[in-house]
Parts: structure tokens; sequence; C-alpha cells
């Protein structure tokens, strides 16, 4: 301590420099265990990448057509074949097309039907049509399995493929067929340009605003935000919060949604990663809309970030949820850039609920069950609405 008592420091800041000597030493020590982890695991005694070799090899020596041998494709389906070995319907590999069909989801625009989807008990199955989109005014549900695309079988394409297979040209055709409650049929649905709306909102009789959060992607927080002064000038006295056939999106979009419901530092969201190592996500607003009586709407279209914005509403405030249990996606993905157009979108943790409920594969209740029949779709009648708007109006004394 002479040195420093000499140069004439602070302790405080001493301490400090010792606390950050230490973070950082521990920070390069754990990445030292998993690189050591990774060469032991995964060395060529254990692992004989020679195999990818001997395979190329015999191809390129047999196959009756040599001229259909595309190294680069051939590339690709190995990578994404280990990937799907892993047995993750949510970790995939994204080829050039596919990385670029990603980017344009995340941003909001595309071309397509604007069908949200994902392999749920080993079948193609559409979570989310998105509203207004062609795959919704062609009357594509959640929860319907999709057996063909054009013919094709889904049975071995992962969501990916199928997804780039659907997607295409505005103006052109696609036919999905459908099994629901036991019967199959085709539906054909022409493509086009998809605005993904995240936020819309009206007034409904009685002074109730009805809110509906569709996905959460780049502009979903601003949107938000706007509708909620909109609300606030309009004198609403209560809010039914619509999450129906939201697929959910980017996380922090759904964080940031909540801490406009929530107190300050309300616990929206718990992250569970490798080795059980938990991380809290908490809000960073005022909950501007806190004060507002308020129920929420979820179906089985109600996917992801949807369910983390669910989930955390019910817990910290016990809001009453309306309609029928939610998809059950509860794991959180990373996009890896692997290069300029190569993508990797891995598991790298399961989220749970303040409360520390699992949503993977479980889903989140509704307090009040109300399902959609068949009669309600063909007359496009809303049940779970009508009695959202009976709750609310209970809460508001109307």
């Amino acid at each position: 301590m002479l040195f420093f008592r000499h140069m004439k420091i602070n302790s405080k800041i001493v301490c400090l420099f010792f606390v950050l000597i230490s973070f950082i030493s521990g920070f390069y020590y754990h990445e030292y265990l998993l690189q050591e982890y990774y060469e032991r695991t995964y060395s060529d005694e254990n692992i004989d990448f020679s195999i990818l070799k001997k395979t190329l090899d015999q191809i390129y020596l047999n196959y009756i057509d040599p001229n259909q041998i595309d190294l680069e494709k051939m590339t690709y389906g190995a990578a994404a074949g280990m990937v799907n070995a892993l047995g993750d319907p949510y970790t995939e590999f994204f080829d050039p097309e596919g990385a670029k069909s990603m980017e344009e989801i995340v941003t909001g625009k595309f071309e397509g039907i604007g069908l949200q989807i994902g392999i749920k008990d080993k079948q193609l199955t559409a979570i989310s049509p998105i509203k207004g989109t062609p795959a919704d005014k062609a009357g594509i549900r959640p929860g319907d399995k999709i057996l063909l695309i054009d013919e094709k079988p889904t049975s071995n394409l992962s969501a990916s493929e199928a997804a780039d297979i659907i997607r295409g040209p505005k103006g052109t055709k696609v036919v999905l067929t459908i099994l629901r409650e036991g019967e199959n049929f085709d539906v054909e649905i022409i493509r086009d340009v998809i605005n993904v709306p995240t936020v819309e909102w009206k007034m409904l009789e009685n002074e109730i605003a009805l809110l509906g959060v569709y996905h959460f992607s780049e502009s979903t927080s601003q949107d938000f935000k706007k509708a909620v002064f909109e609300i606030i000038n309009n004198d609403a006295k209560g809010i039914i919060l619509d999450l129906r056939n939201n697929p959910g999106g980017l996380v922090n979009q759904a964080i940031d949604v909540a801490g406009w419901l929530l107190n300050r530092n309300d616990l929206v969201m718990i992250e569970k990663g490798r080795d059980g190592v938990k991380e809290e996500f908490r809000t960073n607003r005022s909950g501007d809309l806190i004060s507002y009586p308020t129920v929420i709407l979820i179906n089985e279209g109600t996917a992801s970030a949807s369910e983390i914005l669910a989930g955390a509403l019910k817990d910290n405030r016990n809001l009453t949820l309306i309609g029928e249990k939610s998809y059950g996606k509860g794991t959180v993905q990373k996009l890896i850039n692997l290069s300029d157009n190569l993508m990797l979108k891995v598991t790298i943790a399961e989220w749970l609920t303040p409360n520390g409920n699992v949503i993977n594969d479980n889903g989140i209740t509704p307090d009040i069950e109300v399902e959609l029949t068949p009669e309600d779709y063909e007359q496009q009648k809303d049940p779970q609405l009508e009695k959202a708007i009976e709750e609310i109006s209970k809460k508001i004394n109307i």
C-alpha cells in the first residue's frame, strides 16, 4: 500500500481498481473455461470431422449427375443438418436467402402471407396469422396443422425452410393443405406486401379502450407510446389489452411495453441460461397506465414475447386473463451473424414469469376460458371480446 499512499490515491478508488481487476479476470477465466471445455469435448479424438469429407468424396466419385453437385448448397445443408440434430425447433441455420428473410421479419416489412409458423408436436403449425394479412383474410387459425405447401409435404421441413417456401413475391399464389379438427382442406392464398401492424387502439362504448398489440418489432415501443397518450387524452376509464394472435418478436420491446402498465423496477421476466444462471429483467418506466382497470385477452396464437408480457401483468397486478391457453413458447434465441450472408438463431436460455412459472410447452392458462367456435368464426362473432367488455365494465362500475 506504500505505493498508493505515496500517490495519494483515495481508498475508494483503490477498492474500485481491485474490483474491476477481479471482474475482468473472472470474465476471461470464465471464457477460458468455456474454450477449454469446447476443445476437450469436441476435439478430433471425440468427433470425426472426416466423415463430411469422406461423404463428399463419395458423392463426387459416384453421383449420377456431377453437374448437379453444388458445393455451396451442400455446405449449407450440412450446417443445417448439424443444427437440426439438436432437436430444438427454435435453433436454426439460415442460408443467405433465409438470413435476408429473417432480417425483413425483424424490421416488420416483407412479402408473403403474414403467417407466423412453428413446429409443435413434430408438426408444422400455424402460430398466429397477422391481423389484416392474406393469411388472416383466408381464415387461417392458430393451431392449424400445415400438412402440405403447394403439394409438398412439410413433415421434414424446419419452420424456417417452410417459411422460405411460403414467402414469395406479391401477387403470386401459395396453397396450404390444412388439418383442422380432423378434416383436411386446401387454402389458396395470394401473397402480398406485409406491413406488420404493431399497435392499434380504438374507443369502445362506455369509454373502454381496446388496445391491441399484434407483434413486437423495432417500432412497437414508439407505437405503443403514441397509443398511450392518445388513450389518456381521450379520457378512457378502462383498458382491454388484446394480445391474441401476437406471435412475439423482440423481447426488449415487450419489456418496454410492460413499463407502461407496471411500476418502475417491477420484475418482468427471469431469464435462465446455461448452468442455471438467472438474470432478472425489470421495468424502466413510471407506469402511466397502472391506474387504469385492465383485463387481457389471450389465445393459442399468443406466443413468446406476448406471453412474457401477459405473465408479467398477471404476476405483478393479478390482472384477469380471458380467452384460451397461450401457445407455450418460453425460450430465448440469439441471432448470430456467421458471415455477411449467413445467420444462426440459437436457443441460449429459457424465461420464467416473475413468480417463477415455466411457460415453455405449458403456456398461460386464462382465468376465464372462452373458446371461439367454428360458428363464431363463420358469423364473425367475438365472445372473448364480449366477455372482456363485461369484466372491465364491472371494474369501472358501469
